[in-house]
């Protein structure tokens, strides 16, 4: 029996640079094939030939066994394939209903959009898919889960036999995330066949069959779920072993450290829980919880980047007043957005410009004048030090992994001195070799002397990082752990409130 789907010795080349390299894989008709490789393995690349938003150089793409050629997406879309993309391509003003029909709106029969018929539809898929949202919204006005579901919902209303879905969980709480995979194993039964993108191990064990592993544009190995390992699959994707992705934890105990940030009462609303907590220099502060628990609004109340109704923080010993992200900057505060790319980078500039942009003063002989010599020789110690892999400090940031450019943001908060890093999602979108190197940066940072709130949705992330954790819950920390009692468990007791 013919496999759905054929990729055939597929290379593609942009310029001098070769991207990929007679890559084959094969997807069989209700098959959950992985797709798994660092950040820049070429992942995305084969993916746009598959949906015919790239030419490949050679090699070719069967269907049912027979070849065909794309000249344009929507030639790909026609043979039943869709992408659901890691970047969202929703138009944020328009609603659930019309991002999922833009472009393909049903009419009656007089030529006039029958708006029924599609929210008819919209509310069948939306019901496969287990959600319940607002359809007559804007989706700028939803939030990140909602939206991710409306791009799954647009994939599935069409005639789909081939998904592909690019780390489509990275938004998702696991409850929504186990939403996702019981739609997907539907599919699954009705023949559908589907590539899945992700950098979570867990999650390829618990609903893929057979993984498919490149590295650097190169096919490197095809495996059944059933007879590897985790271990090996990472051996296969980075090519080295990783001993832990996590380093060790300091021997020493924080008590008695010396308290940095004394967050004595942070109320954001008149009515809402006023929330206190501490942070010691050279830890690292997890805020867990579940999606929407409230762990990022109140960091960004920290930072007077949100109206708050009270506040009493005491910095270094000194009352302060951080009504504003420019203030708290120049108290020693940064912030590592979860959203990278709209919020932390300026990704068409350069890297000597992401880092320097925002404290050139430093680099002034005088009031005008940059001193371009002592701005590049900071930048490049910076690059060292943080670890960034590109060609040249004046590389594009678009053009760097994940893993990279969060690198690129740390660097920019070293070169303003901050003693305080918040990180929101810290790992997001990031391989599995990528993660273990920003895991040791964050520690090697902690150790000499700066300390880190680190918000993330990934419990072992949250275990195998903070020397403390704050548990949130509605709004409010229910519970601060000490390293001791740090683990998933208890973690998950005070986030739920079953304890």
């Amino acid at each position: 029996m013919k496999p759905l789907l054929q990729l055939e010795s597929i290379s593609k080349s942009f310029g001098k640079v070769k991207a990929l390299a007679n890559i084959s894989l094969r997807v069989e008709a209700g098959e959950i094939l992985a797709l798994l490789g660092e950040n820049g393995a070429g992942k995305s690349t084969l993916m746009k030939v598959l949906c015919g938003i790239y030419q490949p150089d050679s090699g070719f793409i069967k269907i049912d066994g027979e070849e065909v050629k794309f000249n344009h997406s929507s030639d790909a879309r026609k043979a039943g394939i869709n992408i659901i993309f890691q970047e969202f391509s929703l138009v944020p003003y328009l609603n659930a209903i019309e991002n999922i029909f833009l472009g393909r709106e049903l009419t009656n029969r007089f030529g006039l959009l029958d708006r029924h018929s599609m929210e008819a539809k919209a509310r069948e898929v939306f019901a496969r898919l287990g959600v319940a949202l607002d359809l007559h919204v804007p989706v700028a006005h939803l939030s990140v889960a909602e939206q991710q579901f409306i791009e799954i919902a647009k994939a599935l209303s069409a005639d789909t036999r081939i998904l592909i879905l690019d780390e489509p969980t990275a938004t998702l709480t696991p409850n929504e995330a186990q939403h996702l995979f019981r739609v997907m194993r539907g599919l699954q039964s009705q023949g559908v066949g589907m590539i899945f993108i992700t950098h979570h191990m867990e999650e390829i064990l618990e609903v893929c069959g057979r993984v498919t592993v490149i590295r650097d544009g190169e096919y490197i190995g095809d495996s059944s779920i059933s007879t590897t390992s985790v271990d090996s699959l990472v051996e296969m994707m980075v090519g080295r072993r990783l001993a832990s992705n996590f380093p060790q934890k300091r021997k020493a105990s924080l008590d008695g450290q010396e308290i940095l940030i004394d967050v004595r009462a942070l109320q954001l609303k008149k009515n809402g829980p006023t929330n206190s907590f501490s942070l010691k220099k050279g830890e690292i502060l997890g805020f867990a919880g579940l999606v929407g628990s409230g762990r990022t609004e109140l960091v960004r109340g920290l930072l007077g980047a949100a109206p708050v109704y009270k506040s009493e923080i005491v910095l270094e010993g000194r009352q302060v007043a951080l009504s504003s992200p420019a203030i708290a900057l120049e108290m020693g505060l940064g912030l590592l957005p979860e959203s990278r790319k709209t919020e932390g980078l300026m990704v068409s500039f350069s890297i000597r410009e992401n880092i320097t942009i925002n404290n050139l003063s430093k680099h002034c002989r005088n009031t005008f004048l940059i001193d371009h010599h002592d701005e590049n020789r900071s930048v490049d110690e910076l690059i060292r030090r943080v670890g960034v892999k590109a060609p040249c400090r004046n590389s594009v940031v678009s053009n760097l992994s994940g893993g990279n450019q969060q690198k690129v943001v740390i660097a920019r908060w070293l070169n303003h001195n901050c003693k305080v890093l918040i990180f929101d999602e810290p790992t997001r979108g990031i391989d599995v070799g990528a993660k273990a190197e920003i895991y040791e940066l964050m520690r090697s940072l902690t150790d000499a002397g700066l300390s880190i709130i680190m918000i993330s949705s990934e419990l072992p992330e949250v275990v195998g990082l903070s020397d403390r954790v704050a548990v949130f819950r509605q709004g409010k920390i229910v519970q601060i752990l000490s390293a001791g009692d740090v683990n998933s468990n208890e973690i998950m007791l005070h986030a739920t409130g079953g304890v």
